[in-house]
């Protein structure tokens, strides 16, 4: 009888161990899905899209072995645990990153927006000396009329700027400033030309 009741209590004893070793563990889970949300918190899909995109790709992959292990009879979370901790460190480098490209892009946007002001008002000086002549003057309306939309582009991108969607606007004003040069360009060839052949 005693032999019995030993038995009994070493059986209990096995399957407490085991159950508690092959326990789901939730809250790493949990603490590492929060991490992850406060990386898009911070945009990170957007501001670091491929290193967001890696950190969810680990966190699926978390999860396909939870279920793994959860069909196993004895299944076992030391790695799965591991894992986890190195997600949530990983989700916290990638939310200090994103926000750090938010910065740079914050700070792009600022000096892209004072070099298409300044390139802009340049064209509009230049355009008042470029030659008109038969073909120029319809060559100084289209170009005046393109400063007009890079003008607008302009107070698109800063209106994106200010409703928060930096990227958007960032583009806007490369584009902006790309064509602005163009313009730039071409006007001080023509002038210098026009000069040359004064001379």
């Amino acid at each position: 009888m005693k032999n019995k009741f030993v038995l009994g209590f070493v059986m209990i004893s096995i399957v407490a161990l085991l159950s508690s070793c092959a326990k789901v563990p939730q809250a790493e889970i949990d603490a590492a899905n929060a991490a992850i949300e406060e990386a898009r918190g911070v945009a990170a899909d957007v501001y670091v899209p491929a290193e967001f995109a890696a950190l969810q790709d680990s966190m699926n992959s978390i999860n396909a072995m939870v279920e793994a292990q959860k069909g196993k009879l004895f299944g076992s979370f030391t790695a799965v645990k591991e894992k986890l901790a190195a997600v949530t460190t990983q989700a916290a480098t990638v939310k200090t990153n994103a926000e750090t490209r938010k910065a740079e892009v914050q700070a792009e946007i600022e000096t892209l927006l004072t070099e298409v002001t300044a390139l802009v008002g340049q064209n509009k000086e230049l355009v008042g000396k470029a030659p008109r002549g038969k073909e120029g003057a319809a060559a100084v309306e289209a170009i005046k009329t393109e400063i007009g939309v890079i003008e607008t582009t302009v107070t698109e991108a800063t209106g994106l700027r200010d409703s928060g969607n930096l990227v958007g606007a960032l583009d806007k004003l490369k584009a902006a400033k790309e064509k602005a040069t163009a313009i730039n360009t071409e006007l001080q060839d023509v002038i210098a030309k026009k000069a040359g052949v004064r001379k």
